[in-house]
């Protein structure tokens, strides 16, 4: 099978989350099961800066106004195709904010160009290579089964993979007449969203199938509650919606092997993660002592919860607990933890950005996670914090809920139990959760079996690429 996934972005060329690192290792992992991936990327400066030997192998002169430029490269063990549109990418900042982070003003004309780019070689554009099918991930990608609805050409079967339905592509309908598409195409069925557009709705409508990245959040999106204005249509479309939920890259994120902790360090020895806990509290400059080390890496957001945290903090520090922070995003929740920390010195650490090798160093060396979202369509950092030793502390919906299994009574005799879910989720119900795993962290014998059967759990994407790799042979065998 030849499959062309679209996206826009891929670990490890581009990252803001863990879009990237889906994108980068499913391709990887379903070569196992017999299915030949190229992904399509934008040619941002930090894609063309990190492949070697990037050949054009395709021209779009006319992409939405704009000369473009299709290169072929191999990085990493991807399979890429280069969007090089120096109009739409070429830019300092990021992939979607501009300097002063706000979004670029011409977001929808850049990922519009990437969907039809996507389009057009889905109808054959490359010489030598068809896909048998198109993947498209997120609101970024989302208008290319829209443009394959509505070319000329033969349709192959897509699949819109939903990975967060909070960002949706919404703009106004004034960018409609740019867009080179039929007049027909804006409507209900398509594109139109209560008189704007929204691409994210337009992919729904038009895909052949629909997968969001956990069995829960696919539920959970049918809700007014957690839909954000698109459950409706959702709910049109469910008998198509398959929720499949996501893996690690397991070579990147091994605890044996892991090359961003020092070799003497390894996680998979939990005799050995004293030493990783000594060292995060020396890069934090916290104290060092025996109770329990949290921490939180991730976006700093509503959406992930963080005020909640900011407002736990100091019953941390008081049942003898210390708290570091990883991760950068909103202005005040910033400060609030900032301001923990000032107001706890040598019991809470705050670093205000995103680091790599600090962020697997907190994997291998903190006690436990804090995980604490509103809604989470599946989650990454406690899959790593499982492979890793490190106790989740989770909400209990979306991918949390389906991953980490609560340490109630009932797992716990039946010793299967993996971390610490809450289902009030408020600073109450977090507050709780803390005084649980506390609790249980005194519990030596208890704690070394949790972190022993959560290191058991298969986080790979070995079974998950399995379900891509079947749902991608029934609809191409339906196509034919």
């Amino acid at each position: 099978m030849n499959v062309l996934s679209v996206a826009s972005e891929v670990y490890p060329l581009i990252k803001t989350g863990g879009l990237a690192d889906v994108a980068g290792a499913l391709p990887i992992a379903l070569k196992a099961h017999g299915v030949t991936t190229r992904t399509l990327i934008p040619g941002y400066p930090a894609v063309k800066a990190a492949v070697e030997g990037a050949v054009k192998i395709a021209e779009l002169p006319g992409l939405l106004g704009e000369h473009a430029d299709i290169l072929e490269a191999h990085h990493e063990g991807l399979d890429l195709l280069i969007l090089d549109a120096p109009a739409y990418y070429d830019r300092p900042a990021g992939p979607y904010l501009d300097s002063t982070g706000k979004d670029f003003a011409d977001n929808w004309k850049r990922f519009a160009a990437l969907s039809l780019a996507a389009a057009e070689i889905a109808a054959g554009k490359l010489q030598g290579w068809q896909p048998d099918l198109m993947h498209a991930h997120d609101w970024q990608a989302a208008m290319a089964p829209v443009y394959m609805r509505y070319a000329e050409t033969p349709e192959i079967p897509s699949i819109l993979t939903i990975h967060n339905i909070a960002f949706q592509g919404q703009f106004g309908a004034n960018i409609f007449s740019q867009l080179g598409l039929p007049a027909h195409a804006f409507n209900t069925e398509s594109i139109e969203y209560y008189n704007d557009i929204s691409f994210l709705k337009g992919g729904i409508q038009t895909s052949t199938v629909i997968s969001t990245v956990s069995p829960s959040y696919a539920q959970e999106i049918l809700t007014p509650e957690f839909g954000m204005g698109l459950d409706g249509v959702i709910r049109s479309r469910a008998h198509v919606m398959h929720g499949i939920v996501n893996g690690i890259d397991a070579d990147v994120w091994n605890p044996a092997t892991d090359h961003l902790i020092h070799d003497n360090y390894s996680a998979a020895n939990l005799k050995l993660r004293t030493l990783n806990k000594a060292r995060v509290a020396s890069h934090y400059r916290i104290d060092q002592d025996s109770g329990p080390l949290f921490c939180v890496i991730s976006r700093l957001t509503w959406q992930k919860g963080i005020d909640l945290v900011a407002e736990v903090v100091d019953d941390i520090v008081a049942a003898g607990g210390r708290l570091v922070v990883l991760g950068a995003g909103e202005i005040g929740l910033e400060g609030a933890l900032l301001a923990a920390a000032s107001r706890h010195p040598g019991r809470v650490g705050v670093a205000i950005g995103y680091n790599e090798p600090l962020s697997h160093l907190m994997q291998a060396g903190c006690d436990a996670i804090i995980v604490p979202s509103r809604f989470e369509p599946c989650g990454l950092t406690q899959l790593y914090a499982l492979r890793y030793g490190c106790i989740p502390v989770v909400a209990r919906n979306g991918g949390l809920n389906d991953t980490v299994i609560d340490a109630n009574h009932a797992a716990i005799a039946a010793k299967v139990a993996t971390g610490v879910q809450f289902s009030s989720i408020t600073a109450e119900g977090l507050r709780q959760a803390i005084r649980r795993t506390v609790r249980y962290y005194h519990d030596q014998k208890l704690w070394t079996q949790m972190q022993k059967q959560g290191m058991k759990s298969d986080v790979s994407w070995e079974k998950s690429a399995g379900l891509y790799a079947a749902l991608y042979a029934r609809l191409i065998s339906k196509g034919q």
